[in-house]
This record gives C-alpha cells, structure tokens and sequence, in this order.
C-alpha cells in the first residue's frame, strides 16, 4: 500500500464529504477510493471512519490521524514547493493561536487581506487566552504577549505594549487617586487571572528601583476586556497593556493613575516550533504580520 496516497485520499474523503466525490476530486473511482481506505484500515487495525448510506463521520481515531495527515500533505506539498519553479504558492492548513482581546481587534482585521494574498493558505484561527503548548496541541504558529517571551520555541517580535495602571474618573472622584504604589493596597482592584505575579503588582519608578505591592482584588478576570469593562463601570484600579485601553485613555474614560511609575512592558511575539523546518506558510504569515505591526503600534 502506498502510505501517502491513501493518506491523501482520506483526506479528501473527509474534506469532500464522500467517497463519490473524493473519487472526483481525485480522478479515479469511487471503488478505487473504498479500496485506499479499507487498507488504511486494515494497515492501522481500527476503524476511521462511521459509513452508513447518507452519513459519513470520524471515528475518534479518525479524527486524529485526519489531523496528522493533513498536516503531512501540508509540509510535503511545501517541500516540493522548495524545489519546483511551477509551485511557488505556499499551500495547505495554517493553524494559529491567539489571544481572545488581540486576535478580535487587531489580528481579526488582518485577516482578509493574507487571504487575498495567499488564496492557498487555508487559516484555522484559535482564539484562547490561556498558554497553549504549540507542538501537543498541534498549532503551526502562535501570537503570544509576554514579558518572558519562550526558551521552548522560536520567536519573531512583532510589536511592544505598555501596560498601564488606570481607573475610571468617577471611581477617582469617590475615593480619591492613589498618591504612591502603597496607597493601591486600601483600593478596589481588578486582577488579572493570568499576571504572572498574581496579586503582587510591580511598579517601577523613575530611577528603575521595583516597588512591589500586594492588592486586594475584589474580582479576578483571565480577559482582559472583562477587566477594561469593570474599570470603565467605575469598579476600581486595573492595570491592561495600552493595546487594550490606549483609546479609553486618550479619550478620558479611564485616567492613568501614578503615572510617575511604569509598569514592566510586554512584547508581542509569533512563536513557532522550530526555525530549522519553518514552513513556507509560516514564513509568510510571519512576514505578514511583521509588516503589519511595523513602525509606531497603532494603540501608542
């Protein structure tokens, strides 16, 4: 049996819908198809696939080794890009993960026009705000924001983000701006689920000296908006990178507060697997993406 052909033809069967028109799609016939799959079967000794008259769906083993196979296609489709002047075009599935807050307002925009690009590129967009691991969770590239970036996986810098300490006006108005980082502890605060010093906030004054102070945090969060929302409401301090709030700053919904202090800035990164087998659609969503961020970030 020749293991990449019946790969490709599951595929197609999966992707088609069919063993008719997979059998189409491939230029041979729809026994011929059957027959591809059966032997996969047999090879693998389970069943990929549930087969009535009128449904067709994947078994839990199908549905893993339909991932995986798609994924070999992918990175043989693009090695023979490598070498054959009539395939140049970067082709097959890009999976991508990004934060929630991020990836809807400012990756989301990107979108249509990397796939009026690149109309062979087939994007899967995740968004999550939690830490994914890139290689377990079967993901081509991901936008990270981090202080730390990652000594795991390669990394291209896309843009840096301030974050910003700030509350609403009126929540200012009612108790009063906090004068130094100790004031914060006797104020309503809004913490962020993921900081990687959990409730012990670090602000850095003019001379670079590190004041960390322990707040009380009346409601945790692990997005960011949701937080933005409850300051905006007037429900107490949070701090957010100006990506998020640079716009309610500047347009006085929410007020910079002891903006003698600076809070450590994040970086926002694409993180990828490995740089020795970069893939052609990798390569090219990462210079997108640089070319999209470049010069002066939009939030600043």
């Amino acid at each position: 049996m020749d293991r990449l052909r019946a790969f490709e033809v599951f595929v197609t069967v999966v992707s088609r819908g069919g063993f008719a028109r997979a059998a189409d799609a491939l230029g041979t016939s729809p026994a011929n198809v059957t027959r591809y799959v059966n032997e996969l079967e047999a090879h693998l000794g389970t069943r990929l696939l549930n087969r009535t008259s009128r449904t067709l769906s994947l078994t839990d083993g199908g549905e893993t080794l339909y991932a995986r196979c798609k994924s070999i296609l992918d990175d043989v489709a693009d090695t023979e890009g490598l070498v054959s002047s009539a395939s140049v075009e970067p082709r097959g599935r890009l999976r991508i993960n990004a934060p929630v807050s991020f990836g809807i307002q400012y990756l989301a925009p990107l979108w249509p026009e990397f796939m009026r690009r690149h109309p062979g590129i087939e994007l899967d967009v995740g968004l999550i705000d939690r830490v994914v691991d890139i290689v377990d969770e079967g993901y081509d590239l991901a936008i990270r924001i981090s202080r730390a970036g990652s000594t795991s996986h390669a990394a291209r810098k896309l843009a840096t983000s301030q974050n910003i300490l700030c509350a609403s006006p009126d929540y200012l108005a009612r108790v009063g701006p906090p004068t130094s980082p100790t004031d914060l502890s006797a104020h309503r605060c809004i913490g962020y689920t993921y900081a990687a010093t959990g409730d012990e906030w670090q602000l850095i004054d003019a001379h670079g000296k590190t004041h960390p102070v322990r707040v009380d945090c009346h409601m945790h969060t692990n997005n960011g908006d949701t937080a933005r929302a409850a300051a905006l409401a007037g429900q107490g301090v949070i701090w957010q990178p100006t990506f998020l709030i640079g716009a309610d700053l500047r347009a006085g919904k929410l007020v910079h507060v002891l903006p003698e202090y600076r809070l450590p800035e994040i970086d926002i990164l694409a993180l990828y697997p490995s740089r020795r087998h970069l893939s052609a659609r990798v390569r090219v969503m990462i210079d997108f993406l640089v070319d999209a961020f470049g010069g002066v970030p939009p939030w600043d």
